[in-house]
């Protein structure tokens, strides 16, 4: 019996491509505001994954048992003490917001050293009010509810928690469906266990590191909230080149506008000196263990991925650039190996092999 269906075989698979395009589509919109969370369960995800071989893989560890302890960690040690320290930052900013008298008294001695006047209230208030609309946009807890904060944490543990039990079935799915080669998948898999190495564990340890000198630091020093600048020290340590001279460098500016010149010049010395070179030290000691990202992708990639993701682009961004590098690297691989194919000569053909006859047939055929 024929078939009533109108569209030939070619235009079905192509209207097959589109309707599954469309529907992911159409998924990926309406989970946008929750996109963070698969996001986030990559990132510890691979963070997490040594630990979770050697206790399954090679002990024999219960799968189920070692998936709740690792859950329990993530939200001890990583979520809750990150999540304390962006409610801080938003906190004070806020404040800052609403009140402009400490910024514009600062402002004021500045003047005054200076002898030039660059600004008056009016724009301060203009400029912060904008910085703190960015900020709403790329913080998720400044821009959200208590209600969609903990929806977001939920569903990325759960969605860690099947990667973990479930792990053989989805890498076998990400083998199967992914439009790669074996050698592609491994590159891309390596690319991102670097630049998670190197922009969540190496960078967030020397963030740590730098935070704590630059609280240390403006504490001796004298200058007031030395532990919410530290904080904000924090995240902007993730800036390549920029850094924490954001935070220290104003503090040392304030210092010497207020006419503490030994302490401003103290403030410089020790982020100098002390500052900066850990930061240096502990990128070469690192970059051999835990991946080396080239510091052009990562300044890109953060400008790139805060854009995006908010903070969680501190990650994702430099990791999109990294894909990006990786593909195009294959392709260019692949399109040669293609060209060699398609430009090389094909040679003669060689000639047909005659069947071998056995000699006693030979003989008994042969004329006397």
């Amino acid at each position: 019996m024929a078939s009533d269906n109108i569209y030939t075989p070619r235009q079905q698979y192509v209207l097959l491509i589109v309707c599954l395009v469309g529907l992911a589509t159409l998924i990926l919109l309406g989970l946008g505001s929750y996109i963070t969370a698969f996001l986030g369960a990559g990132v510890l995800y691979v963070v997490l994954r040594p630990w979770f071989a050697a206790l399954v893989h090679r002990r024999g560890w219960s799968r189920q048992l070692v998936t709740a302890g690792l859950l329990a960690f993530a939200v001890v040690v990583i979520i809750m003490p990150f999540t304390g320290l962006v409610l801080m930052l938003v906190n004070r900013i806020r404040l800052y917001a609403q009140d402009t008298s400490q910024i514009m008294t600062v402002l004021h001695l500045i003047e005054q050293k200076t002898g030039y006047q660059f600004t008056t209230e009016t724009n301060v208030r203009e400029i912060i009010q904008q910085a703190v609309a960015w900020l709403s946009t790329r913080i998720p807890s400044l821009a959200s509810g208590l209600l969609h904060f903990t929806v977001v944490i939920g569903l990325m543990l759960f969605t860690l928690y099947f990667m973990f039990v479930q792990e053989e079935a989805f890498v076998r799915g990400l083998r199967r469906y992914l439009p790669f080669r074996a050698d592609t998948l491994q590159e891309l898999g390596d690319s991102l266990r670097n630049t998670v190495n190197a922009n969540v564990l190496g960078q967030a340890l020397i963030a740590l590191v730098q935070a704590l000198l630059t609280t240390l630091t403006l504490q001796v020093f004298g200058v007031k909230d030395a532990l919410f600048w530290g904080t904000l020290s924090f995240f902007t340590a993730f800036i390549p080149v920029l850094g924490t001279p954001l935070v220290w460098g104003p503090a040392a500016i304030l210092k010497l506008a207020q006419g503490d010149t030994g302490q401003g010049v103290g403030i410089l010395l020790v982020g100098v000196i002390v500052i900066i070179n850990i930061d240096n030290l502990l990128r070469i000691v690192l970059a051999k263990r835990m991946g080396d990202i080239h510091p052009l992708i990562t300044l890109a990639g953060v400008v790139l991925g805060v854009e995006l993701f908010g903070l969680l682009g501190l990650v994702m961004g430099p990791l999109l650039l990294s894909y990006l590098i990786v593909l195009v690297g294959v392709f260019e691989r692949e399109n040669h190996i293609l060209k060699r194919f398609q430009t090389e000569p094909a040679g003669p053909l060689p000639e047909p092999a005659l069947p071998k006859l056995p000699e006693k047939g030979l003989k008994e055929n042969r004329p006397s």
